[in-house]
């Protein structure tokens, strides 16, 4: 039976939110294309690497581990059934043969110790109902001298999405998106407390870099509009109000959008930022 720390995040990820994520599961993909290269750079991954995914969701972090992996082996963890379910097909479909998919939460998972060269993640760590004991689960599943490099969320207000959506304010119950805390999309926005949880977690040799990255929404405002407000939190918020309320806040968010159609056939482009982390195992 898996152990679960966050029951929270579990009846999302296999609720209404997980299988949205699934269905688009290319479109979110594209929102976060931008933090490949800055996140697999600094991965360095190696031909014989054993990798670990962590909040691998579809998968397509850990199939592009897999590649630079070639003699090694890819395993992505996710607590999103639906999510996997996609992975796995797709990762039969590009015919690839050393990528494995696991179901649970990483922060209690039995991970054999000692397996991983190394433990990536693009935005899936900032979830964790106690970021330190989450940490310290993957760290003892790295080997010794092994590494982790990830991208989380950072300043909330540095993101042009966030920024887009604060039109919705007038219309619907908006609160706050995200505040530095746990968990949450931004949980690790402040980089002190990144260096605070790693450290406690048995990581040394720690570095936080901001970077950014520009992702496609959608073909227009319209279709992004749809994208954002269709997912689980903006279903939940829009789930609250009357029809009639809910089409202006969707006009709202529509406008606000229009200024970022790239006029060039790419799309809603928008600038988002995060940290880039970087640390070793403490042995």
């Amino acid at each position: 039976m898996r152990q679960i720390a966050n029951a929270e995040q579990e009846k999302a990820w296999n609720g209404y939110e997980g299988t949205h994520w699934a269905r688009h599961h290319d479109r979110w993909d594209a929102v976060n294309a931008g933090f490949n290269e800055p996140l697999f750079t600094a991965a360095a991954i190696g031909a014989r690497d054993q990798v670990l995914d962590v909040g691998c969701g579809a998968g397509h972090t850990t199939r592009l581990a897999a590649r630079r992996a070639a003699g090694g082996r890819a395993t992505g963890i996710d607590l999103s059934g639906p999510m996997l379910e996609r992975a796995r097909a797709t990762t039969a479909q590009e015919k690839l043969t050393n990528v494995t998919f696991e179901q649970g939460d990483a922060q209690t998972h039995p991970f054999p110790p000692g397996t991983f060269d190394l433990a990536i993640s693009r935005f899936g760590v900032m979830f964790f109902a106690d970021p330190v004991a989450a940490f310290a689960a993957v760290r003892r599943a790295l080997r010794p001298g092994g590494r982790t490099a990830f991208v989380c969320g950072a300043d909330p207000e540095s993101n042009e999405w966030l920024q887009a959506m604060t039109a919705l304010r007038a219309h619907l119950p908006f609160g706050d998106f995200g505040a530095p805390g746990g968990p949450g999309m931004f949980s690790l926005a402040d980089p002190q407390r990144i260096r605070t949880v790693l450290s406690a977690a048995g990581f040394t040799d720690i570095t936080v870099t901001l970077v950014s990255g520009y992702g496609t929404w959608g073909r227009d405002a319209d279709d992004a509009a749809a994208l954002m407000l269709d997912s689980g939190p903006g279903r939940h918020l829009t789930g609250q109000v009357t029809p009639d309320v809910r089409d202006r806040a969707r006009q709202a968010l529509t406008d606000s959008l229009r200024a970022h159609e790239d006029g060039q056939g790419r799309g809603v482009r928008l600038r988002g930022t995060g940290w880039l982390v970087t640390a070793r195992r403490a042995d």
